[in-house]
């Protein structure tokens, strides 16, 4: 290639960057593929973010920063370089566990778990950490860069005035579905009711997901508390039970990929990081309607190192920080400014960014108080079935 080729080439990936329609990761891999050094992609990558960095940056008190800082979060929900650039900037080692669904979570908090200092839950479990007293009450002054968080996403009903949670990502749970096997047209939960894909579909393993895709089939909300319409949930579920292959959460992705599975209820993201590796995986929000649904970052009262986590929350909301995950994971970002460097094809994806008739068919998990008890004993005797 000549000189002057490899130069204009470095150029249209340098605007390209710049405009938001390649991430930091994938400028790098493309321009010290030309021969650009990886100093100095990384200089071109850090000298467009300063602003930024600059702008969005706190005053840090060093002193009390913590030697280790210890993240519960969902798997596969982290872009590559969050931790090691938060490790580099303030000196602090990052140890993460995940896990799979809300409950969990709880469930090992609840337990005695004292050691976490972020966990993830979604919305409708911040109102029931909140009511159980499991959150601790957050220090905005160490968390200024809230001001930058999406107007809709500054006062959540669960947490008014944010006083426990900040927000990470948002998104939706439809469906991916394999264009290449599937024949019928894929806009309604009844694929995944339908024999002829006996052993080819999986939902998630998750309580409150799992039934919300009958109570939606059935037009119900995906928060109901009566019983007949609850029982109603709970008959098609049973049926349905013979013709899946799993509960499965993020593992699923494999799944997929092989073309083992081709139906399954899933996140956004996690479709999106699916099709990477297989384009036939395509993403369905239903006609029905199905969970929108917003993660949080919150500390738990027995947290350890609680002026260390409000640092990474402050840090998670940068613009820069914050667009490198949804460029990643291929979910929504809550920060506004984000928005002007996300990948534009995911900016651009009405899975990811739902247009305003879209939205309409969406509901929101909340917390549904007694009627949780049906909700338990419905997922028992379907896992147990």
């Amino acid at each position: 290639m000549k000189e002057k080729d490899r130069k204009r080439m470095i150029d249209e990936f340098v605007e390209a960057f710049e405009a938001g329609s390649l991430t930091r990761r994938d400028f790098i891999k493309k321009t010290t593929t030309l021969g650009l050094s990886v100093a100095g992609a990384l200089a071109i990558a850090d000298r467009f973010f300063a602003g930024t960095r600059q702008a969005y940056a706190a005053q840090v008190d060093r002193s009390k920063l913590s030697k280790e800082l210890n993240i519960y979060n969902w798997s596969d929900y982290i872009a590559e370089d969050t931790i090691p650039n938060f490790e580099k900037e303030f000196g602090v080692k990052v140890n993460y566990d995940t896990y799979e669904d809300n409950e969990a979570m709880l469930a090992k908090l609840q337990s005695g778990a004292t050691g976490y200092d972020i966990v993830v839950p979604t919305g409708y479990m911040v109102e029931i950490m909140i009511k159980q007293g499991i959150l601790a009450p957050l220090d905005h002054a160490n968390i200024p860069n809230l001001k930058g968080v999406s107007e809709t996403l500054q006062n959540p009903p669960y947490d008014p005035g944010r006083k426990h949670t900040i927000p990470w990502q948002w998104g939706t749970t439809g469906y991916a579905y394999n264009s290449k096997k599937i024949t019928d047209k894929a806009d309604s939960w009844k694929l995944l009711f339908d024999p002829k894909y006996t052993g080819k579909i999986t939902l998630l393993d998750d309580m409150r997901s799992s039934i919300s895709v009958a109570l939606k089939y059935l037009g119900y909300s995906v928060n109901a508390t009566s019983d007949e319409e609850l029982m109603a949930a709970k008959k098609l579920l049973i049926e349905q039970k013979p013709l899946l292959k799993a509960y499965i959460s993020a593992p699923v992705k494999s799944l997929l990929i092989s073309g083992e599975v081709y139906l399954s209820q899933l996140w956004v993201g996690d479709v999106l990081m699916a099709k990477e590796e297989n384009d036939d995986l395509e993403y369905c929000i239903p006609k029905e309607g199905c969970e929108i649904w917003d993660d949080n970052l919150a500390i738990p009262k027995s947290a350890p190192h609680k002026y260390t986590a409000e640092v990474w929350m402050n840090y998670s909301l940068r613009p820069e920080v914050s667009a490198a995950v949804s460029n990643f994971v291929h979910y929504a970002t809550p920060v506004e400014a984000a928005k002007k460097i996300i990948n534009k094809e995911d900016l651009n994806n009405p899975g990811i960014y739902p247009p305003a008739d879209v939205m309409k068919r969406l509901e929101y998990v909340v917390d549904v108080g007694e009627a949780t008890r049906v909700y338990d004993q419905i997922w028992t005797e379907l896992k147990a079935a």
